[in-house]
């Protein structure tokens, strides 16, 4: 099992990059081989520093790095060394098993999107975030800003995919699946929540519950909330906000504390033929050792192969 990191990318790099890397080794109960992408004369020294052990670990020197002011399509075709190129590169190749980056979103969509593609008869791959909800337990919100204008049938296949991944990787049977809406009536909602409803209705791939209210999505209402990306990034941001503002505050509070995204470290994009794991900006050390965890147990129960699976069948 390899996974391939990207060492230059987010607001701390490298060194929150290093330091996850030393916290998941103290915690690691099976060794792995972490490739690390980023530049040579940066890495080894705090390698050191943190007394990395080496014998699982490879470098991949890059010369460029693609930073968060960079036009996403642009700057994979202009800067092919790369972290974010390289990292897409060994993944394309089979080189490595998965590919984790907290630099440029937009990039590591495009790289995902147009490197190793999107399933077959998946039609637009999408990114979800956890909600922590008030009984202790995790939420997936689907999708939180891959595609802000989405049609019906989007909708239908983003609850699929939520499904899959709630059940395999959130640990859930059966998981409740439930779209982000106005109101709890069926006939609620703009266009495409009305056109979608009945497509969800009739999706036996997921066990739909009808629609859930802002007031719902931290209640335990559901374990996989469905959304246009526009709407999920909205939600996805003011959640962020409250975590701010509790810190700020001087809050300490058990619930709260679960908004912290460190917690949870990054969300896969779901969809496409290999693991990729977009993290936040400003991931700090613990937020890189729980990308890894999540990669690791991707690879380790097939979960991309469960999704063709499924769209296969």
């Amino acid at each position: 099992m390899k996974i391939a990191i990207d060492m230059m990318g987010g607001d701390f790099a490298p060194l929150e990059a290093v330091k996850g890397i030393s916290k998941y080794l103290v915690s690691a109960q099976k060794a792995i081989t972490l490739v690390l992408i980023g530049d040579q004369n940066q890495l080894e020294p705090l390698l050191k520093e943190y007394d990395i052990p080496m014998e699982n670990i490879s470098l991949v020197h890059s010369s460029q790095v693609i930073e968060m002011k960079d036009h996403p399509a642009k700057s994979l075709k202009e800067k092919p060394e790369s972290s974010i190129s390289l990292g897409f590169q060994l993944l394309t190749t089979e080189a490595v098993d998965a590919f984790i980056s907290a630099g440029n979103t937009g990039a590591m969509m495009v790289g995902a999107l147009y490197s190793i593609k999107a399933i077959p008869g998946v039609i637009r791959p999408a990114i979800g975030a956890y909600i922590p909800n008030e009984n202790g337990n995790l939420s997936l919100l689907i999708d939180v800003g891959l595609n802000s204008d989405c049609k019906p049938d989007n909708l239908s296949q983003f609850a699929t995919l939520g499904s899959l991944f709630s059940e395999h990787i959130l640990g859930y049977e059966h998981p409740r699946v439930a779209m982000v809406n106005i109101g709890a009536e069926e006939t609620k909602g703009n266009l495409l929540s009305q056109a979608a409803y009945p497509l969800l209705k009739e999706n036996t791939s997921i066990n739909f519950i009808g629609n859930a209210e802002g007031r719902d999505l931290l209640m335990n209402k559901a374990e996989v909330y469905v959304c246009d990306g526009f709407t999920g990034n909205v939600i996805l941001k003011f959640a962020e906000s409250i975590y701010d503002l509790v810190k700020a505050r001087n809050i300490n509070d058990e619930h709260f504390n679960r908004f912290n995204f460190e917690s949870y470290g990054g969300v896969p994009v779901l969809g496409v033929n290999k693991p990729v794991i977009i993290g936040h900006g400003i991931s700090g050390a613990e937020a890189f050792k729980n990308m890894i965890m999540i990669a690791q147990k991707m690879i380790a129960i097939g979960f991309v192969e469960k999704i063709k699976g499924h769209f296969n069948s």
